[in-house]
């Protein structure tokens, strides 16, 4: 029987912190090859739509080792074909993925269509829905439209969810990148809300219902046949209602019955929590690490090893101040890996001149093989000699 899972991704979906996420989820649901697609709506209103689907699936294919395929609905203007074909894909599918973009774009073209239909058919028959970020949003009952309220400054307000997380018996509202820290001097925690408009948002829930948060690169994993959530990943997943909260820590297992009963603290969270200044992110934590590497010694293994996490994170977004510094620490490391390199020159100049001076005798003695000699042994040592009106003079070979 395929197991029935749902994941909730805070974020870093397509980044290094996820990969045994997404493989262990696909593992569960059988022997390779596993049907598996990414459902593309939430991302299909924005110009560079492709190349975030191409990236997803080079990102599944080099860094998960696993195959997906594309459901493509980017609209509900696309033509029926498309439709059909992505309604036939979804069904095959035994696991679905869906990723950023925006919740209330995405519920807009979802809304009145079969996708809901079909995605509550695999928690239900057997298979697994990992929604992350913007896509995430939309697994509630109610959601929250994040670029109208942070954006474009609408009064904090709730969508309707399309509700799987009826799957697990919960009624909540899924609110992903949690402990984000992006303003620097004002909150975005919360998914960009900050406390006072989640406070806002909090009071206008549906009676029976909480907030359950999920940290950037975490995930919270719901195990449908077994009653349980697991944490995974480098944050914490939150259950809060009436502004009390309970944190899970990475590597916690409960019954999912027991989330029902949270918050058990009488903790409460304060207005305003302190910004993190500069924020930290799993990518400048191992630049650090390398960094220190590089200065204990290991250097060239250093500089390989950022180097390929700069190519393993071109596939997620995260700021450009967090590659600059990133791409900035690579170059720092190559240049002082080239300034340790010790000139050769001043070193190995006297035993060259004593041998030019013997080459010059030997062609004053009119010794040419003796003079020819000395030359072809320069040159095998990496040594070239040139002749000229001055005088012989030499150089290292590249």
């Amino acid at each position: 029987m395929t197991p029935r899972l749902l994941t909730i991704m805070g974020s870093g979906e397509t980044s290094p912190t996820m990969t045994k996420v997404h493989r262990a989820l696909i593992d569960r649901l059988g022997p390779a090859p596993v049907p598996a697609v990414l459902l593309d709506t939430p991302v299909g209103f924005q110009e560079n739509a492709d190349d975030i689907s191409a990236k997803a699936v080079e990102y599944f294919r080099e860094s998960v080792q696993r195959e997906i395929g594309v459901a493509s609905w980017r609209s509900t203007a696309d033509d029926q074909v498309t439709y059909e074909t992505m309604l036939t894909r979804l069904r095959a599918a035994r696991y679905v993925f869906a990723g950023p973009g925006s919740p209330s774009y995405a519920l807009e073209q979802w809304s009145g269509s079969r996708v809901p239909e079909l995605l509550a058919e695999k928690l239900h028959d057997g298979g697994a829905v990992t929604f992350a970020s913007a896509a995430a949003v939309t697994l509630g009952l109610v959601a929250i439209p994040v670029y109208e309220i942070y954006k474009v400054g609408r009064p904090p307000h709730w969508l309707d969810g399309l509700d799987l997380m009826a799957a697990t018996g919960l009624r909540v509202a899924v609110i992903p990148h949690y402990n984000n820290a992006e303003g620097g001097n004002h909150d975005t925690r919360y998914c960009y809300l900050g406390e006072r408009r989640l406070r806002l948002l909090e009071a206008e829930l549906p009676a029976g219902a909480f907030v359950l948060g999920v940290d950037e690169h975490t995930a919270a994993l719901f195990d449908l046949d077994a009653g349980t959530m697991t944490v995974a990943g480098l944050g914490v997943v939150t259950v809060r209602a009436g502004g009390q909260s309970t944190e899970l820590a990475s590597g916690t297992t409960l019954p999912i019955d027991e989330l029902a009963g949270s918050p058990r603290s009488n903790r409460r969270d304060p207005p305003v929590r302190p910004m993190k200044s500069p924020a930290t992110s799993p990518l400048l934590d191992d630049v650090a690490r390398l960094e220190a590497q590089f200065a204990g010694g290991d250097a060239v293994a250093a500089i390989l090893e950022l180097d390929q996490l700069l190519v393993e994170w071109s596939r997620e977004t995260f700021s450009a101040d967090e590659y600059d510094r990133a791409r900035a620490a690579l170059r720092g490391m190559v240049v002082r890996l080239g300034e340790a390199v010790v000139d050769p020159r001043p070193a190995i100049a006297p035993f060259v001149d004593a041998l030019l001076a013997l080459r010059a005798q030997a062609r004053a003695e009119r010794r040419w093989a003796d003079a020819d000699a000395v030359r072809d042994r320069l040159l095998a040592a990496g040594i070239e000699v040139m002749d000229g009106p001055g005088g012989p003079s030499w150089g290292l070979l590249s």
